[in-house]
């Protein structure tokens, strides 16, 4: 009985070994994959009608389903004007996915014990101390009145975009006065800036409301970038370049483009009057250049500066759907993921230490799988991990202030209606 037993464990740990794949693999169909050929065809048509009407200048799509690289093509122009083909390897600007990697960077350190999940921030960053919530405002000279808040903003709020921090650019029109007359930016492009001295500008101004009462998306993730500065001992985009880039194989992945990856850096475009894509007659968001990825910039946006390509970001999911471990390497243990896949009951939202999620309360709204991780960028670029299913989906094109983000939800569906198994 015994010895029935432990080949039993020799087989389960045998099976485990080899059930959650080290690396991505590809594959020579998608049947491999439990994805039918013919149905994946549906997803061509979807986005070549996109790049044909002029609704997106080109995408590159990405579905990777138990380890294995099933679906990976790129439609269109990485340069409209020019007629250059997109590439499967080109680089795109993944704004808010940003988002996902800093909360990976944070986790790693909370493991170390560098901080507590409930930790005040202002133990780290003194400026957060005592904040304030705005009571008034005035739209015509920006001056306001504030009440103070009840409590500390937490890591967790941070985490959990409960803080009452709201953006720069792109949050309340309030807020967007308030910080661009303090100078503080949305995090995207401002390369010649420092990411600690606007933080600790941060500090001192107002909340949007008091700390854990409200959802409110803002610039959580550059506090938090700073704060792993601090934790760290190194510059952010050292420690995930050093602490999560190299260890997962993400080669195409940086704040700033090494020079000779520059000609990989898609064009960005807008939607224009017409919804059909046009050149940017104006820069982006707080004045940004959009060439601002090929530059030598000194600050380093935890919510929204990374560029990257599909398949460097879905090693980045890959860990989370290995339970902490790829590539050889465990980042972080199988608990931290189910903590960050956790929903953390924010007020009317479904988000985790990280992400938003697919819960018993939402699940009737989509296809997706109970306990799917999901975002995106602010340049059309979207992303989901569905444990259940051992499937990832993105989706990458770079253009902004458009009609037809749709091109998102489109995929997923096309996506599941591809499943053959």
């Amino acid at each position: 009985m015994r010895n029935i037993f432990l080949i039993l464990v020799l087989c389960t740990s045998f099976y485990l070994s080899f059930s959650q794949p080290k690396t991505l693999t590809p594959v020579a169909k998608p049947e491999e994959a439990g994805l039918s050929s013919e149905r994946l065809a549906r997803i061509d048509k979807m986005v070549e009608e996109h790049v044909s009407n002029q609704w997106v200048p080109g995408a590159v799509v990405l579905i990777v389903r138990n380890g294995k690289i099933a679906y990976h093509k790129a439609y269109g122009y990485k340069d409209a004007e020019s007629k250059t083909p997109l590439k499967k390897d080109d680089i795109f600007r993944i704004a808010s996915q940003t988002k996902a990697i800093t909360s990976l960077a944070a986790m790693i350190l909370w493991e170390e014990g560098k901080f507590l999940l409930d930790d005040p921030i202002s133990k780290y960053i003194p400026e957060f101390k005592n904040p304030t919530v705005l009571k008034t405002f005035n739209p015509k000279d920006s001056s306001y009145t504030t009440e103070p808040a009840k409590s500390e903003i937490t890591v967790r709020q941070l985490l959990t975009h409960s803080s009452g921090i709201d953006y720069a650019a792109i949050g309340s029109d309030e807020f967007k006065a308030i910080y661009a007359k303090a100078g503080v930016p949305s995090g995207i492009g401002n390369n010649n800036m420092i990411l600690g001295e606007k933080m600790r500008i941060l500090g001192k101004l107002p909340l949007r409301h008091q700390p854990g009462e409200h959802w409110t998306y803002g610039l959580n993730d550059d506090v938090l970038g700073y704060l792993v500065e601090i934790w760290s001992g190194m510059p952010f985009d050292q420690f995930l370049r050093k602490r999560i880039f190299d260890p997962l194989g993400m080669k195409d992945t940086y704040f700033y483009l090494p020079k000779d990856k520059h000609s990989r850096l898609v064009t960005l475009y807008a939607g224009g009057k017409d919804g059909k894509i046009v050149k940017p007659e104006v820069k982006a968001y707080d004045n940004v250049d959009p060439n601002y990825p090929n530059t030598a910039g000194t600050y380093f946006s935890g919510g929204a500066g990374l560029s990257s390509t599909v398949e460097d970001y879905a090693k980045f999911l890959q860990l989370f759907l290995n339970k902490g471990k790829y590539n050889g390497v465990q980042l972080l243990s199988r608990k931290t993921v189910e903590l960050m896949l956790t929903d953390q009951h924010i007020t009317n939202t479904h988000f985790g230490l990280g992400f938003g999620l697919e819960t018993v309360e939402n699940d009737y709204q989509s296809v997706l799988s109970l306990g799917t991780f999901s975002w995106g960028g602010a340049f059309n670029t979207h992303y989901w991990a569905d444990p259940k299913e051992n499937l990832i989906g993105l989706i990458f094109t770079n253009i902004y202030q458009t009609p037809y983000w749709s091109i998102g939800d489109k995929f997923k569906t096309l996506t599941y209606q591809s499943f053959a198994d």
